[in-house]
């Protein structure tokens, strides 16, 4: 079914991202793979080409334009690349609203051009070793000091973790208030007490860094206060809608983009001097993952409306972030069957995506949370 989301603007701006693609981003892949990061000159590169900030006003260097249509267009091209590394959804989509949204003038000042350029990558440090979607299982706390906050703590888990020179920290700035009683804290490179752990060693998406970090006595500015004193939990579930639709959003990107490589495939492999595709099984597995995801995509291009025009809720996009990324998981499981031992090879790019794709699932609230938040709503 011909999608009927885009425009023409949308199109053209998809051919600038494929463009970065291939100049800024693929040329080098592998190298950031090797290193578990990625060069700080693609994010600069991000900058110039105008892809970070989609959402930012102008004033500050950004796009101006909130239609979440383009960051799907982001998503669904970087996800197609195979190149999830250069986290960009996480800066603009996730980060970037609690910016626009929630920051002072003066933060916004201080904060959104660098955002914007490329000059300051940012990270939100929220799982901790012993908390992870649990918020009242948070135990970082920062300790009200005069002008300052003193923050002690530790994260894990944290994307951009080693290269983010701003991290939105989430820590308890009134002990007794469990969930309500957490802060957003900005924390910068540089502040004596932050330091960075290991760069941790997952098994895919090995070029976007993900950290240890560590808050020994930091001494954060009053002002780096992010939004409403004890307030991060309503900033948290405010935001988490659109951090759940980009992760829908490549979820069946990547189950699409997976079927085709593999119809290409079994169109030219043989077996017992057949071509794969003409075995009825082969036919039959390809016929069901193409239906389901017709039917994902038609929901989840809803989804990405609904957001664009400022009506999705926590309860729909909880649907598509769990739907999408199972999906993502069978397709991803059955085209390497497909493959074969060929599957089972870095070279092929259904073995890269089984390892980069796992994550969906998991990061920005499992699967379980999903049905726990959609149940609720459901039954209350």
């Amino acid at each position: 079914m011909k999608r009927q989301i885009f425009s023409p603007e949308h199109d053209a701006f998809r051919e600038t991202v494929c463009t970065f693609l291939a100049k800024e981003v693929l040329p080098h892949y592998e190298q950031w793979e090797k290193d578990g990061i990625t060069d700080r000159a693609a994010w600069l590169a991000a900058g110039r080409q105008g892809l970070l900030g989609l959402a930012v006003p102008e004033e500050y260097g950004g796009g101006g334009n909130p239609d979440f249509r383009y960051s799907a267009v982001l998503a669904e091209e970087f996800t197609r690349a195979g190149a999830p590394g250069l986290a960009v959804g996480l800066h603009n989509d996730v980060i970037g609203p609690y910016l626009t949204s929630l920051a002072t003038d003066e933060q916004k000042r201080r904060w959104l051009p660098g955002f914007c350029s490329g000059e300051i990558i940012t990270a939100i440090a929220m799982t901790e070793p012993g908390a992870g979607s649990d918020l009242q299982g948070i135990r970082a706390t920062a300790t009200d000091d005069g002008d300052h906050w003193v923050l002690n703590g530790s994260k894990t888990f944290i994307s951009n973790g080693i290269l983010a020179d701003l991290v939105v920290v989430v820590a308890k700035t009134t002990p007794e208030g469990g969930a309500k009683g957490l802060s957003l804290l900005v924390v910068e490179r540089g502040m004596g007490g932050f330091e960075r752990g290991r760069n941790l060693d997952k098994i895919g998406q090995k070029s976007q860094d993900t950290a240890e970090l560590f808050f020994n006595d930091v001494r954060v500015p009053k002002e780096n206060l992010l939004g409403e004193l004890n307030g991060a939990f309503l900033h948290l579930m405010t935001n988490l809608a659109q951090e759940r639709l980009n992760i829908a959003v490549t979820g069946i990107v990547a189950a699409e983009h997976l079927l085709e490589i593999t119809k290409n495939y079994v169109k030219e492999r043989e077996a017992f001097g057949r071509k794969l595709a003409k075995l009825q099984h082969v036919r039959f597995e390809i016929a069901e993952m193409a239906t389901e995801c017709a039917v994902t995509r038609s929901f989840v291009d809803r989804c990405i409306v609904e957001h664009s025009e400022g009506g999705l809720d926590t309860v729909h996009a909880s649907m598509a972030k769990w739907w999408a990324t199972e999906l993502q998981k069978r397709v991803t499981d059955r085209c390497l069957q497909l493959h074969g031992g060929y599957g089972y090879m870095t070279e092929y790019p259904v073995a890269r995506a089984y390892t980069d794709g796992r994550i969906q699932t998991i990061y920005g609230g499992t699967t379980e949370i999903m049905k726990e938040i959609i149940g609720r709503s459901l039954l209350a």
